[in-house]
């Protein structure tokens, strides 16, 4: 097996064992990157000079005895939004064109007092406002959108040209690429990342997570950056280091998987829906308890996301769609006009549809642990391609169709993690999403580890192609 296509967590292994030198693994996940970039373009900017000095430096560390854990030596990449001090962090956008921060965010700092080594910026939907990420292809069929807003992280990893990478999740901007292009996607607890450093788009409901080829890659990451941290607003604080488990060998017995019987499996294609029951039958043999849950209030959901997120987004954006709006996509640009139009009052029903969603789905965690549900409700549409064409006789907007199962985890704040299923037909992957109660990463990790592990493919790479 090249470097590259190891996971985290056995690269970590492999740098503390001395199989494995962190200069090794950095030139084969740059090797790697400057093979399959041309084809996929998940990068803005790559920093191969300062990833080999960085991998130089934590080789000499590790071999003096200094490891600072698993990911001291380990490629990795960032969401473009994600401020680097004396690297362009440009939002994918020309508005951004040059723009060199003076200071790290705090998740860039943390991964780097970790000894993590940056690879590169990672595309995103121009200032995350979007699912599609149209600049990256997809790595399992390039014809394929790579989804978004995080799409250049989740190709990334997917690619095996960064081992984990980071990325940000308003509307589902986490779980939907991760979904789409076969890797975990972390959507953590509201405010148990810091989001300092991170340009916006919705106070309320943007958090910082990471993609990562497994799990347990999933939990080493979150152990490094769940800190409190005063310069963020919303910051929680957080469950000490080690938190998390990285391994299940208690197995699923007793634990209870809400399956929902309605909303999350309404207008889902027939692949994904077979793809994602059979993960929740495969829970089951694992010894968990499936328990049908209907869901509150889910009429509302879609409103209340889009009623929160364009007059917040356009509220960032206020000033610079004034003096400059020629710098912004043709699709953000209308979003963020739309978004500044909505009645304050809009804006208040919304908050309060907000806390009303919140109380009813928070009393669901009395019955069960997690629910389990599509993290998607089709896998990657066609680059272009603008509506979904349901059985039922309806249609709706590609971005409509991600944004509706991934909202009520961003609406409440719940954690939710995406984790691989399959592949359906066309040989595009699915993803199961787990949702859990608030500060239940715990029980995600759990029954995603037993998941992927009861299944040979967890941590495949795409095909590229």
């Amino acid at each position: 097996m090249r470097p590259f296509e190891l996971t985290l967590s056995a690269a970590g292994k492999a740098i503390a064992g001395g199989e494995l030198s962190p200069v090794e693994l950095v030139d084969s996940v740059l090797e790697r990157c400057a093979a399959v970039e041309g084809q996929l373009n998940a990068y803005v900017t790559v920093v191969a000079d300062r990833a080999r000095a960085a991998a130089a430096q934590a080789e000499r560390e590790i071999r003096a005895g200094r490891r600072l854990g698993p990911l001291h030596g380990i490629p990795y990449g960032l969401k473009d939004l994600i401020d680097t001090a004396g690297i362009t962090t440009t939002a994918s956008s020309r508005l951004w064109e040059g723009r060199v921060p003076t200071a790290d965010s705090t998740v860039a700092a943390l991964l780097s007092a970790a000894g993590a080594v940056l690879v590169g910026k990672t595309h995103t939907h121009e200032f995350a406002y979007g699912l599609l990420t149209p600049q990256t292809a997809n790595p399992w069929a390039a014809r394929h959108i790579a989804g978004g807003s995080s799409g250049g992280s989740a190709v990334a990893v997917a690619a095996g040209s960064a081992l984990f990478a980071l990325g940000t999740d308003t509307g589902g901007s986490i779980r939907v690429p991760a979904a789409l292009n076969g890797v975990v996607g972390l959507k953590p607890t509201y405010g148990l990342i810091s989001r300092h450093g991170v340009a916006p788009l919705s106070w309320s409901l943007d958090h910082v997570g990471p993609l990562t080829r497994t799990v347990e890659d999933a939990a080493l990451v979150l152990d490094a950056l769940a800190r409190h941290d005063p310069r963020d607003g919303a910051s929680i604080a957080a469950p000490r280091a080690g938190s998390w488990p990285h391994t299940a060998d208690d197995g699923l017995r007793g634990l209870r998987i809400g399956v929902p019987v309605n909303y999350y499996f309404d207008r889902v294609s027939p692949p994904v829906e077979s793809s994602v029951r059979g993960a929740i039958a495969r829970l089951e043999k694992l010894g968990a308890e499936p328990v049908e849950v209907r869901l509150p209030l889910v009429t509302y959901v879609e409103a209340t996301q889009w009623g929160l997120m364009a007059p917040e987004a356009s509220a960032v954006h206020e000033a610079a769609l004034g003096l400059t709006p020629g710098l912004y996509s043709p699709d953000v640009r209308l979003l963020l006009e739309a978004g500044g139009r909505l009645p304050a009052l809009d804006y208040l029903r919304a908050q309060r549809s907000r806390a009303l969603i919140r109380n009813a789905w928070l009393r669901l965690f009395e019955d069960v642990d997690v629910i389990a549900a599509p993290s998607a409700p089709l896998t990657a549409a066609l680059r272009g391609q603008t509506l979904v064409h349901w059985p039922d006789g309806t249609s709706e907007t590609v971005t409509d169709a991600y944004v509706r199962l991934s909202a009520p985890a961003n609406i409440t704040g719940f954690p939710a993690l995406s984790v691989p299923t399959g592949l359906d037909a066309d040989g595009l992957p699915i993803g199961m999403q787990l949702i859990a109660g608030p500060l239940a990463e715990s029980v995600l990790f759990r029954v995603g580890i037993a998941f992927e592990r009861s299944q040979d493919a967890a941590g495949t790479l795409a095909p590229v192609g």
